[in-house]
């Protein structure tokens, strides 16, 4: 089993990018440059892997006004990481990944976590991505992003799985307190042979220049390289362009032996032939 959590008032890395490699995932942090005004790091991210078990989960965070949302929801997570661990052991199903968004929702719906989350200041964005088996399931609360990069879903043109959402956060101002909660969650079978998955802060794609606005431009630095090297490549523009805002990274990659569903009429879908599917 690896694991790591940190949160960004813990160690700020403004002005330094620094890549943390572990066995399976690497993270990727930048507090921003200090030319541009920044003095503070408000990301948090968690990863867990056990090769044993066949799953990862990344969790990204990206508060604002103050770490402190980060931070309790780092809490509250790791309060819970045992019946997680647990959960995440048993095998696949429909009703597995049925059964993880209920565990999810009611972490985040304990009345004295949201207790808690009144008490502080400031609101955080919360991505969480699990890969268990051929599937990988997300959890979003907000707006950072989530990328599955892959040939054949390059070729169609597919890169990023979740959509940004405005106006839900984690914290004094609370998606989770409301009577109805508002997020949003996804389920994807993964290709057959190697799948890349990256989650991100918005900073990645909003620094001067927005040379990641495109996710294309991100599957075509991070091919036919390994996702360290990746990683430092992306922070690196990000600091060369001037940056302002953290940006943080967390990327591994899956490879998948079993094959997955094509249209009745093909056996791989490349650029050309996709007006052929329906």
């Amino acid at each position: 089993m690896e694991e790591f959590d940190w949160v960004g008032n813990e160690e700020h890395f403004v002005d330094q990018p620094d890549v943390w490699k572990m066995q399976k995932m690497a993270i990727g942090r930048f507090g921003g440059n200090s030319a541009a005004g920044q003095t503070k790091n408000e990301d948090a991210c968690l990863a867990w892997a056990n090769p044993e078990e066949d799953w990862e989960l990344a969790m990204i965070m990206d508060a604002h006004d103050t770490a402190e949302s980060a931070e309790v929801v780092m809490e509250q997570f790791l309060a819970h990481q045992e019946e997680i661990r647990s959960f995440l052991s048993m095998d696949v199903s429909f009703e597995f990944f049925q059964s993880l968004e209920a565990l999810l929702l009611r972490i985040f719906r304990q009345k004295d976590f949201l207790a808690t989350c009144r008490e502080i200041q400031g609101e955080a964005a919360c991505l969480i991505a699990i890969r268990k088996g051929k599937h990988l399931y997300w959890f979003s609360v907000g707006d950072c992003l989530l990328y599955l990069f892959h040939r054949e879903l390059a070729a169609m043109g597919q890169y990023q799985l979740n959509q940004r959402h405005f106006y839900e956060w984690i914290g004094r101002n609370n998606s989770f307190a409301q009577p109805v909660p508002s997020f949003s969650s996804g389920l994807r079978e993964l290709r057959q042979g190697s799948n890349r998955i990256l989650l991100a802060t918005d900073g990645l794609t909003e620094c001067p220049g927005e040379p990641y606005a495109d996710p294309a431009t991100i599957y075509e630095q991070f091919d036919g390289i390994n996702e360290e090297t990746g990683i430092w490549s992306l922070l690196e523009t990000v600091q060369q362009q001037g940056a302002r805002d953290s940006v943080t990274l967390v990327t591994w990659t899956v490879n998948v032996a079993e094959k997955p569903l094509y249209a009745s009429n093909q056996q791989t879908v490349t650029k050309e032939d996709s007006c052929d599917v329906e």
